[in-house]
Order: C-alpha cells, then structure tokens, then sequence
C-alpha cells in the first residue's frame, strides 16, 4: 500500500471501518429486512447446519473489499483503494467476530460479555430477533446499538401498532 502516506492510509482505513457501519445498517434494515430477506429469512430461522442462506451476504460484501485490494495494491489504480479496501476487510473481520462468533455462537467458545459495551451489543441483536418476521424488527445496526430500554419501547409500540392495525 505505498504511494500514500501511512497516516492519510491508517484515517482512510479508520474512515472506511466506520463508514461500514453506516452501511451495514442500511443494507440490514432496507435490502437485508426487505428485497433480500429470500437470503436474509434463513438468518432468523432456526439453523439447521453450520451454514444458512445468509451467509451469502458475506460473499456478495467480500467482492468490493477485494477489488479494491487488488486494484489498489497490484493493478496500479489509486492506492487509497488498497486501504478502502483493506478497512471493508477489517469490519467484515469484526462483524464476524461480534456477530457470528460472539452473538450467534457458530464457534464453540465460554466468552461471557461483562463490559457495558458487549452487553448492549449482544442485547440489542437479541432484541432485533425477537420478532418473527421481516417487520417491526429493532437495532440493525451491529457494531453501534441504542440502549436496550430504547429498543424495548420501540418493540412495544411496534406490538400495539400491529395490534391496532
């Protein structure tokens, strides 16, 4: 990753893993929870195996990460793409560490979350599943969470609004 300055490339490496969130949380609530819920249904479904339609998603978000390593790194394009790229990788790393690993428990581990922190986390993806269904879902977001009494309310007025309706 030459060409660019190291600490320019670390800000845009920084920038691109919090931009990711704000991603991550628009491609969950408006593609994930709505014209790609045929992949994303399998991931509030119970599992029946290591792996679940869902887990396509990882592949799809992959791809820009890659292209832009490769291109920023072998094809000679900007080099800013290389860490662009790279930071794309590094929040696919993380989610998969929170998500997947942490949350979800795909691989056996006896990690308890005891900080403030990794409780709200952990607390807000429980709340998001606790709705059947792609609607009246909380908390979309995966690194950044409201506080659990928020999503708590929202739950509740989502529940009267349907029963209302």
């Amino acid at each position: 990753m030459t060409g660019m300055h190291p600490v320019a490339g670390i800000l845009l490496f920084i920038a691109t893993v919090a931009g990711m969130e704000a991603f991550a949380y628009g491609a969950h609530r408006w593609i994930m929870h709505g014209p790609g819920w045929f992949l994303h249904k399998s991931h509030h479904e119970p599992r029946t195996g290591n792996w679940e339609l869902n887990d396509l998603y990882a592949a799809i978000f992959a791809v820009p990460s890659f292209v832009l390593l490769l291109g920023g790194v072998q094809l000679g394009w900007w080099p800013g793409f290389a860490w662009i790229g790279a930071g794309i990788a590094a929040y696919g790393a993380i989610y998969f560490g929170f998500h997947d690993i942490i949350v979800h428990k795909r691989l056996p581990h006896r990690y308890v979350a005891r900080s403030r922190y990794m409780k709200r986390i952990v607390q807000a993806h429980r709340l998001h599943h606790a709705v059947q269904g792609k609607h009246g879902t909380v908390s979309f977001g995966f690194l950044v969470a409201p506080r659990a009494e928020k999503l708590k309310q929202q739950l509740k007025r989502y529940r009267a609004q349907t029963k209302a309706d």
